[in-house]
């Protein structure tokens, strides 16, 4: 019984390993239009590995769920989940954004024979993940909070670039997902808040009162509304509203 929720936590990463080989097949593809042009763009088995990272993000929760309803949590389980965590929300998203990458300077001139060398930074991100998760395991006070963004929300965040890209209706939208700029100042970005020690808001309610579970109340209605209004567009602004709710209440959070 004990070992059920340490199965979630290998579903977890066993989903990360799937996404992983989704994103690596087929890197960019060359199409031809009408008129001859050349069109490069990336294969839609990447969006399989955002769904792939998302039941990931699903089994995540509940192996901590399972492990609640068991009284099965152990210092075993703890450092699994990290190493889970790590493949699927920062291994798996890091290489997305490297194949984004990849298309911003195909679609430059000579851009698909660029250094290996302009591609590398989007391997910060897992190893900030990788610094954020050893810290968490070390730190006994965040049990309400979170010092830092979770690993998982970064990786989720990265996870819907594929799906807004394949199912936008935006030619702004998709100049800007294959922007390099964008791809650079995400990883950095991303990366610094996982390593940071700013104090956002975990999904745990020590009581279920409107005032003091405010933020978390907002945060599920600003989730359900981005949903139905943006679609998967909803995904980075939720994550957005989730900083910044965070530290618009502070002394809720923490």
């Amino acid at each position: 019984m004990k070992h059920i929720p340490n199965l979630f936590t290998l579903l977890n990463l066993l989903f990360g390993c799937i996404a992983i080989v989704f994103i690596l097949q087929n890197g960019i593809i060359i199409l031809v239009n009408a008129e001859g042009t050349e069109l490069l763009d990336i294969p839609e088995k990447v969006w399989m590995a955002s769904l792939f990272i998302g039941l990931a993000a699903i089994v995540d929760f509940l192996d901590g769920f399972v492990a609640r309803l068991f009284g099965a949590s152990s210092e075993m389980g703890k450092q699994l989940d990290s190493l889970a965590d790590l493949v699927s929300f920062g291994v798996a998203p890091a290489l997305i954004l490297y194949q984004f990458l990849r298309l911003s300077y195909a679609n430059e001139p000579d851009g698909v024979e660029v250094s290996m060398l302009w591609l590398l930074p989007v391997f910060l991100l897992p190893c900030a993940a990788a610094y954020r998760l050893a810290r968490f395991n070390l730190d006994k006070e965040q049990t309400f909070y979170f010092k830092g963004m979770p690993v998982p929300a970064a990786g989720i965040l990265v996870a819907s670039l594929p799906l807004i890209y394949f199912y936008n209706q935006s030619q702004v939208v998709a100049d800007l997902l294959t922007s390099k700029w964008l791809i650079y100042g995400l990883t950095l970005l991303l990366s610094w808040l996982m390593v940071s020690t700013l104090p956002l808001m975990a999904m745990k309610f020590k009581n279920f009162r409107l005032q003091d579970n405010f933020p978390r109340y907002l945060l599920l209605v600003l989730a359900l509304v981005g949903f139905l209004l943006l679609k998967w567009m909803a995904v980075p602004v939720v994550i957005l509203a989730y900083v910044l709710l965070s530290l618009l209440f502070k002394n809720k959070v923490t």
